[in-house]
Protein backbone atom coordinates (compact mmCIF):
# COMPACT_ATOMS: atom_id res chain seq x y z
CA UNK A 1 0.00 0.00 0.00
CA UNK A 2 1.69 3.36 -1.39
CA UNK A 3 2.11 6.29 1.41
CA UNK A 4 -0.97 8.19 -0.63
CA UNK A 5 -3.61 5.09 -0.46
CA UNK A 6 -2.31 5.21 3.42
CA UNK A 7 -3.02 8.77 3.76
CA UNK A 8 -6.29 8.44 1.88
CA UNK A 9 -7.61 5.66 3.97
CA UNK A 10 -6.46 8.05 7.18
CA UNK A 11 -8.38 10.92 5.86
CA UNK A 12 -11.44 8.65 5.20
CA UNK A 13 -11.59 6.54 8.39
CA UNK A 14 -11.03 9.81 10.41
CA UNK A 15 -13.78 11.86 8.52
CA UNK A 16 -16.31 8.29 9.08
CA UNK A 17 -15.38 8.82 12.93
CA UNK A 18 -16.08 12.40 13.05
CA UNK A 19 -19.97 11.92 12.01
CA UNK A 20 -21.78 13.13 14.93
CA UNK A 21 -24.52 10.54 14.66
CA UNK A 22 -25.70 11.64 18.59
CA UNK A 23 -26.02 15.55 17.59
CA UNK A 24 -27.95 14.57 13.99
CA UNK A 25 -30.25 12.19 15.09
CA UNK A 26 -31.40 14.10 17.86
CA UNK A 27 -32.04 17.20 16.65
CA UNK A 28 -33.71 15.28 13.64
CA UNK A 29 -36.35 13.87 15.97
CA UNK A 30 -36.47 17.27 17.66
CA UNK A 31 -34.44 17.17 21.18
CA UNK A 32 -32.71 19.88 20.39
CA UNK A 33 -29.05 20.12 20.20
CA UNK A 34 -26.94 17.73 22.14
CA UNK A 35 -24.44 19.37 23.71
CA UNK A 36 -27.57 21.64 25.90
CA UNK A 37 -28.35 18.15 27.33
CA UNK A 38 -26.63 16.71 30.29
CA UNK A 39 -23.29 16.49 30.64
CA UNK A 40 -23.23 18.00 26.62
CA UNK A 41 -21.42 15.51 25.43
CA UNK A 42 -21.89 13.86 21.86
CA UNK A 43 -22.54 10.30 22.64
CA UNK A 44 -25.05 7.88 23.28
CA UNK A 45 -24.66 7.94 27.31
CA UNK A 46 -25.56 11.34 26.50
CA UNK A 47 -28.55 11.09 24.40
CA UNK A 48 -29.99 8.43 26.84
CA UNK A 49 -30.94 11.88 29.30
CA UNK A 50 -32.96 12.75 26.54
CA UNK A 51 -35.74 10.17 27.72
CA UNK A 52 -35.53 8.02 24.59
CA UNK A 53 -33.61 4.94 25.04
CA UNK A 54 -34.56 4.28 21.16
CA UNK A 55 -32.59 6.90 19.92
CA UNK A 56 -29.55 6.19 22.65
CA UNK A 57 -29.39 2.77 21.14
CA UNK A 58 -29.87 3.88 17.41
CA UNK A 59 -26.85 6.06 18.21
CA UNK A 60 -24.71 3.55 19.94
CA UNK A 61 -24.91 1.02 17.14
CA UNK A 62 -23.76 3.86 15.03
CA UNK A 63 -21.19 4.74 16.57
CA UNK A 64 -19.50 1.09 16.96
CA UNK A 65 -20.39 0.21 13.56
CA UNK A 66 -17.61 3.71 12.63
CA UNK A 67 -15.06 1.33 14.71
CA UNK A 68 -16.05 -1.59 12.95
CA UNK A 69 -16.37 -0.15 9.32
CA UNK A 70 -12.40 0.24 8.58
CA UNK A 71 -11.44 -3.13 9.10
CA UNK A 72 -14.41 -4.63 7.23
CA UNK A 73 -13.01 -2.45 4.42
CA UNK A 74 -9.51 -3.08 4.83
CA UNK A 75 -10.10 -6.81 4.67
CA UNK A 76 -11.72 -6.56 1.55
CA UNK A 77 -9.40 -4.41 -0.19
CA UNK A 78 -6.24 -5.18 1.02
CA UNK A 79 -4.04 -7.87 2.53
CA UNK A 80 -2.53 -6.24 5.81
CA UNK A 81 -1.21 -7.27 8.46
CA UNK A 82 -2.74 -6.79 11.77
CA UNK A 83 -0.28 -3.85 13.17
CA UNK A 84 -1.04 -1.96 9.86
CA UNK A 85 -5.50 -2.31 9.80
CA UNK A 86 -4.83 -1.01 13.82
CA UNK A 87 -2.96 2.21 12.87
CA UNK A 88 -5.07 2.96 10.04
CA UNK A 89 -8.69 2.10 11.59
CA UNK A 90 -7.98 3.96 15.38
CA UNK A 91 -8.78 6.40 13.03
CA UNK A 92 -11.96 6.45 13.11
CA UNK A 93 -11.64 6.77 17.11
CA UNK A 94 -9.75 9.63 16.79
CA UNK A 95 -12.30 11.29 14.64
CA UNK A 96 -15.11 10.06 17.17
CA UNK A 97 -13.41 11.81 19.78
CA UNK A 98 -11.80 14.88 17.43
CA UNK A 99 -14.23 15.78 14.82
CA UNK A 100 -13.60 18.67 12.61
CA UNK A 101 -17.12 19.39 12.05
CA UNK A 102 -17.40 20.25 16.37
CA UNK A 103 -14.28 22.33 16.36
CA UNK A 104 -12.71 18.74 17.73
CA UNK A 105 -14.41 18.50 20.63
CA UNK A 106 -16.40 15.22 20.32
CA UNK A 107 -17.29 11.79 21.93
CA UNK A 108 -15.33 10.08 24.33
CA UNK A 109 -14.89 7.29 21.64
CA UNK A 110 -15.71 3.98 23.81
CA UNK A 111 -18.61 3.26 21.57
CA UNK A 112 -16.22 3.87 18.56
CA UNK A 113 -13.58 1.92 20.40
CA UNK A 114 -15.84 -1.28 21.14
CA UNK A 115 -16.44 -1.28 17.30
CA UNK A 116 -12.94 -1.18 16.84
CA UNK A 117 -11.91 -4.15 19.18
CA UNK A 118 -14.90 -6.02 17.54
CA UNK A 119 -13.03 -5.41 14.49
CA UNK A 120 -9.78 -6.14 15.87
CA UNK A 121 -10.98 -9.46 17.53
CA UNK A 122 -14.95 -10.69 18.08
CA UNK A 123 -13.69 -11.99 21.38
CA UNK A 124 -12.01 -9.20 22.85
CA UNK A 125 -15.03 -7.32 22.19
CA UNK A 126 -17.41 -9.22 23.80
CA UNK A 127 -15.35 -9.61 26.23
CA UNK A 128 -15.36 -5.70 26.79
CA UNK A 129 -18.70 -5.35 26.47
CA UNK A 130 -18.85 -8.38 28.96
CA UNK A 131 -17.08 -6.47 31.83
CA UNK A 132 -18.63 -3.00 31.13
CA UNK A 133 -22.15 -4.82 31.82
CA UNK A 134 -20.59 -5.91 34.63
CA UNK A 135 -19.19 -3.57 36.09
CA UNK A 136 -21.92 -1.13 35.49
CA UNK A 137 -24.84 -2.99 37.22
CA UNK A 138 -22.40 -2.93 40.34
CA UNK A 139 -21.50 0.38 40.38
CA UNK A 140 -24.48 2.01 38.09
CA UNK A 141 -21.06 4.33 36.91
CA UNK A 142 -20.67 4.44 33.10
CA UNK A 143 -17.18 6.23 33.25
CA UNK A 144 -16.39 3.77 35.41
CA UNK A 145 -17.16 1.03 33.48
CA UNK A 146 -15.50 2.34 30.25
CA UNK A 147 -12.34 2.87 32.08
CA UNK A 148 -12.17 -0.29 33.26
CA UNK A 149 -13.43 -2.16 30.23
CA UNK A 150 -10.59 -0.18 28.59
CA UNK A 151 -8.12 -0.59 30.96
CA UNK A 152 -8.23 -4.53 30.88
CA UNK A 153 -8.49 -5.13 27.27
CA UNK A 154 -5.32 -4.87 26.55
CA UNK A 155 -4.87 -8.17 28.85
CA UNK A 156 -7.74 -9.62 27.12
CA UNK A 157 -5.82 -9.55 23.75
CA UNK A 158 -2.46 -10.51 25.32
CA UNK A 159 -4.19 -14.13 26.53
CA UNK A 160 -5.73 -14.50 23.10
CA UNK A 161 -2.45 -12.86 21.07
CA UNK A 162 0.26 -12.34 22.70
CA UNK A 163 1.74 -9.21 20.36
CA UNK A 164 3.08 -6.90 22.26
CA UNK A 165 3.24 -3.94 20.24
CA UNK A 166 -0.89 -4.15 20.10
CA UNK A 167 -1.26 -4.00 23.52
CA UNK A 168 1.16 -1.25 23.62
CA UNK A 169 -1.45 0.39 21.19
CA UNK A 170 -4.33 -0.44 22.89
CA UNK A 171 -2.85 1.10 25.78
CA UNK A 172 -2.22 4.12 24.13
CA UNK A 173 -6.01 4.34 22.64
CA UNK A 174 -6.49 3.51 26.83
CA UNK A 175 -4.63 7.07 27.60
CA UNK A 176 -6.71 9.16 25.27
CA UNK A 177 -9.81 7.66 26.33
CA UNK A 178 -9.07 8.58 29.99
CA UNK A 179 -7.87 11.86 29.16
CA UNK A 180 -10.94 12.39 27.71
CA UNK A 181 -12.74 11.18 30.70
CA UNK A 182 -10.80 13.49 33.03
CA UNK A 183 -14.03 15.41 34.34
CA UNK A 184 -15.29 12.24 34.77
CA UNK A 185 -12.80 10.78 36.82
CA UNK A 186 -12.84 13.93 39.38
CA UNK A 187 -16.49 13.57 39.77
CA UNK A 188 -15.90 9.75 40.85
CA UNK A 189 -13.19 10.90 43.33
CA UNK A 190 -15.59 13.15 44.80
CA UNK A 191 -18.75 11.02 44.62
CA UNK A 192 -20.57 13.51 42.45
CA UNK A 193 -20.41 11.46 39.41
CA UNK A 194 -24.12 10.28 37.62
CA UNK A 195 -25.00 6.94 37.92
CA UNK A 196 -26.76 5.11 35.74
CA UNK A 197 -30.96 3.94 36.06
CA UNK A 198 -31.45 0.64 34.29
CA UNK A 199 -35.05 0.96 35.95
CA UNK A 200 -36.70 3.07 32.54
Amino acid sequence: MSLVTNFLFITFFYLIGSIPFALILTKLLGHGDIRDIGSGNVGATNVLRTGNKYLAFAVLFLDIFKGVLPFIILSYLYDTNILHSIFLSHFAILGHIFPIWLKFKGGKGVATYIGFLIGLNFLIGLYFLLTWITIAWISRYSSLSSLAATLVAPLYFFFVNPNYIVVIFLLYLFLIISVKHRENIKRLMSGSENKIKFSK
